[in-house]
């Protein structure tokens, strides 16, 4: 007997069409990100206090520059493979049913990053705080918030847009 379709507030994460990448980074970041398959599904859910993204990571796939939060939490459970996390404090391996956590304003930056030679699958989970900026401490960039709500932008450390 067939199962039949899910509707909302379920779904089934196969249905949700993934993203590659980062789009909002300028392009001379995106070769970093690009390559995995990041499904929305709190988009899909339409959930608005806080975002949960199902992604899977190819081998030498990282999340996102290495970066922090002014008032955003983030949290990450490798659901599937091993994935290393890169921040302030160095390199950690993490495998199936181990966890990250990142709170706001905590300047350290951070990011996931898939060493093995094998797909990872993770959750990302973090909240849609107003007003949120980020820092990026490797590479000459900062994401400023525009309007005080969900609309950011990409600046050079000394301001200048790219």
């Amino acid at each position: 007997m067939a199962t039949p379709p899910l509707e909302l507030p379920a779904l089934d994460p196969a249905t949700v069409a993934p993203s590659r990448g980062d789009p909002d980074y300028p392009k001379q970041f995106w070769s970093a990100v690009i390559g995995g398959d990041r499904r929305r599904l709190g988009d899909a859910l339409g959930l608005t206090n806080f975002g949960v993204n199902l992604v899977r990571m190819p081998p030498g796939l990282q999340t996102a520059l290495r970066h922090w939060h002014t008032k955003q939490d983030e949290f990450v459970f490798v659901l599937s493979g091993e994935v290393t996390v890169i921040s302030d404090a160095g390199p950690q391996l993490l495998t199936a049913g181990m966890a990250a956590g990142f709170p706001a304003g905590k300047p350290d930056g951070h990011h996931i990053v898939n060493l093995s030679d094998s797909d990872a699958v993770i959750l990302e989970i973090g909240d849609r705080a107003p007003a949120d900026e980020g820092e990026f401490p490797d590479v000459d960039m900062v994401w400023r918030n525009v309007d005080g709500d969900q609309r950011y932008i990409y600046l050079h450390k000394d301001g200048t847009p790219y």
